[in-house]
């Protein structure tokens, strides 16, 4: 018998978190089954909204409950009503305060559950089991996936005795840590019994960031030091230039009483 590991579970604290973040120093057992009891709450009161998964973060007086859907119309509702009404619901669930969180899947074909639920709707409306997982796969590896596995058991077309379907295309490392691998689970409800399908969906490998060293520290370099520039000799200072202009010579008295003689007798 093949020990089988759920995908999930065996890649938690590697790739993929955990849907409850909460810490109880008591009443563990208590919190832990009113939050399947809420996820089963929340699923019941929304069928038709394709709701994948349900996260549930625990704050000292605040319940965070984030849903991830593909349509994100229907759980919020017109005005914001179906929201309200659902958050009312959950405060009387809880005994707390809580607040909703609206997460919109963009590609529904690559969540793995609501690829089960989907074959499981299907089944439930009696479409023929491997049409249904046939272009369940085609849709999937269309929209970009690596790889798809597709495998329902039970009263397939209503036989007597379970067997088990399969259907798979491209490859699902399952033992692969690396490897992003989604994985669903739903049961059709059929007038034969339960059908159960499982789906994976392999997304393509998370390869771990390289570590980044840390730059190298730059060496200052000492600034070159300005060899001494030697001056010139500084040149004689010009002879003063010669004065320019009328020169002015000092005489005696005497000769300058003889000038203005003779210039009377000269005019005279």
């Amino acid at each position: 018998m093949g020990q089988k590991v759920h995908p999930h579970g065996f890649r938690l604290g590697i790739l993929y978190d955990w849907d409850s973040k909460w810490f109880a120093e008591r009443d563990y057992t208590e919190r832990l089954h009113q939050d399947l009891d809420l996820r089963r709450f929340v699923l019941q009161e929304l069928p038709d909204a394709s709701i994948s998964r349900v996260e549930i973060d625990r704050n000292a007086n605040l319940v965070t409950v984030t849903i991830h859907t593909a349509k994100p119309g229907i759980v919020i509702g017109r005005g914001g009503a179906k929201v309200e009404e659902l958050r009312n619901n959950l405060e009387r669930f809880t005994g707390g305060r809580v607040r909703v969180n609206i997460q919109e899947i963009r590609t529904p074909e690559l969540d793995a559950y609501l690829v089960a639920r989907s074959v499981a709707d299907q089944l439930e409306r009696r479409v023929a089991f491997r049409r249904a997982i046939k272009q369940a796969v085609q849709r999937t590896m269309q929209r970009g996936a690596k790889g798809v596995r597709i495998n329902i058991a039970g009263r397939l077309g209503g036989s007597e005795m379970s067997r088990r379907e399969t259907e798979t295309a491209g490859q699902v490392p399952r033992h692969t840590l690396r490897a992003d691998i989604d994985y669903g689970l739903a049961e059709a409800h059929t007038t034969f019994g339960r059908i159960g399908v499982k789906c994976w969906v392999y997304k393509g490998l998370i390869l771990p960031e390289p570590p980044q060293e840390p730059p190298a520290p730059v060496e200052e370099q000492p600034e070159p030091v300005a060899a001494p520039v030697e001056q010139a000799p500084a040149a004689a200072a010009p002879p003063p230039a010669a004065a320019t202009g009328p020169v002015h010579t000092a005489i005696s008295m005497e000769q300058q009483e003889a000038v203005q003689r003779e210039t009377r007798e000269g005019g005279s």
